[in-house]
């Protein structure tokens, strides 16, 4: 039997210090005051961040590590993107990419991320890349909740074989029914493929996740036609919309009455600050755009609003490291979200929002959640921000599944301290 978890001294991410956390029987047990308990291992925190654990609300793991396979991303665009993978898709293996999968989510374990949504492309008719990513499903069960979502990468008209695949995924046990309606031939008909896809998940009682606008065309307004059929099937809450890009070169006017619209629908929006940043504004010169969407303005409407990792080393992006801090911080900057109360919305834009967009159970840091939570080497979530500091203890159902030492640089000067620990650095506000 697993013994109880106890870790004391914790900072939480609502400014509560000094807390003691017990773990048992993979819940959350107490949170507050915990007496000594014989046989308990324990974490002294030494008054750093405990945070729930990170969650990535969009992200294709069917991609992921890929970087180069065939050949580069020249222009960096989204469409030369999505040719590119159309040339790696009939060389994928059953193997290949559960090999990449797994050593990702080893990654992503070691950041403290815990849950993700991940896109798998349904267009391949093999449906190579689906039984890939249920079978990495199943193996990551244990430390890592991975929803799926069916994607009809290369449209779910404009591809011939995506509407059936489509379903045939989601017999195989695929959770989440997602689109691309900015990807279909015309306008019309990716207004009817939204139409189409939330019918689909309103009959199985699904979820849905689709990309969304990701373009710099302000005519782009398929989450208008998202927002109304969430209205009308009664899917409230249960949809997401993600990328939202256009919104950003939309006139003020149209997205004053846009908002609202999907705050009646109850939308979720997950923009995904890293790559909207590389991959929109490509054909401007200057001014160029900034290519995310309003984030300030969904969450004065009262959308709940997740920043998303989207790709990491693949034919999209060349970067990533499977690090969500490092998206809040971009999500900080592009958004110019910089005063306090906002960088720590941020930190909730990667941990509480998006899982519940993913709608996580027992996901927290209440008594009764589950015990998972990570250790940060930072004093609160703007300084975990900032620095993007070591997960010194990842901890999954009370077990500690990763642990990372504390970064601290020895200095060689005279008469200076010996050591510099950036978490010591932070201003007292």
């Amino acid at each position: 039997m697993t013994s109880d978890l106890i870790v004391r001294n914790a900072t939480l991410p609502d400014g509560r210090t000094r807390v003691s956390i017990l773990a048992r029987k993979g819940r959350i047990a107490e949170i507050g005051t915990v007496p000594q308990i014989a046989g308990a291992r324990e974490i002294d925190a030494k008054g750093y961040l405990v945070s729930p654990p990170f969650v990535d609300a969009h992200f294709h793991m069917d991609a992921t590590l890929s970087l180069g396979q065939p050949r580069m991303n020249v222009t960096g665009t989204l469409l030369e993107g999505i040719a590119l993978w159309g040339e790696l898709k009939p060389r994928l293996t059953h193997a290949a990419v559960i090999e990449r999968a797994l050593r990702y989510c080893d990654l992503a374990v070691s950041q403290g991320l815990l849950a993700i949504r991940t896109h798998v492309d349904v267009c391949d008719d093999r449906l190579l890349c689906v039984e890939a990513l249920l079978e990495v499903r199943q193996k990551v069960k244990p430390y890592i909740d991975l929803q799926i979502v069916a994607f009809p990468q290369d449209g779910y008209f404009r591809s011939a074989s995506a509407a059936k695949n489509l379903k045939r995924a989601l017999v195989l046990g695929v959770d989440v029914v997602g689109g691309i309606p900015h990807f279909e031939r015309t306008m019309e008909e990716g207004a009817a493929s939204v139409k189409a896809l939330c019918e689909i998940a309103a009959k199985r009682g699904l979820m849905v996740d689709m990309h969304c606008d990701e373009t710099d065309d302000p005519l782009s307004r398929h989450v208008e036609t998202l927002a109304s059929e969430t209205q009308r099937l009664g899917l409230n809450g249960r949809v997401v919309g993600s990328h939202l890009t256009s919104m950003h070169s939309m006139d003020n006017y149209y997205v004053s009455k846009l908002l609202p619209l999907m705050a009646e629908a109850g939308l979720h929006a997950t923009p995904n600050p890293l790559i909207n940043i590389t991959i929109q504004g490509r054909h401007d010169t200057y001014p160029k755009r900034r290519g995310m969407t309003r984030v300030p303005e969904l969450r004065a409407q009262g959308i709940n609003v997740s920043f998303g990792h989207d790709c990491v080393l693949d034919p999209w992006y060349s970067l990533g490291q499977g690090d969500m801090l490092e998206v809040a911080n971009m999500g900080v900057h592009v958004a110019q979200m910089t005063s306090r109360e906002a960088m720590r919305w941020c930190f909730d834009a990667v941990t509480v929002n998006p899982a519940k967009a993913m709608q996580l159970e027992g996901y927290g840091l209440e008594k009764g959640c589950h015990a998972d939570f990570v250790v940060l080497q930072a004093k609160d979530p703007v300084e975990a921000i900032r620095l993007k500091p070591a997960r010194l203890y990842v901890v999954r159902r009370g077990e500690v599944i990763a642990e990372t030492p504390e970064r601290v640089t020895r200095l060689h000067l005279e008469d200076r301290p010996k050591t510099v620990n950036t978490a010591d650095y932070a201003p007292k506000i």
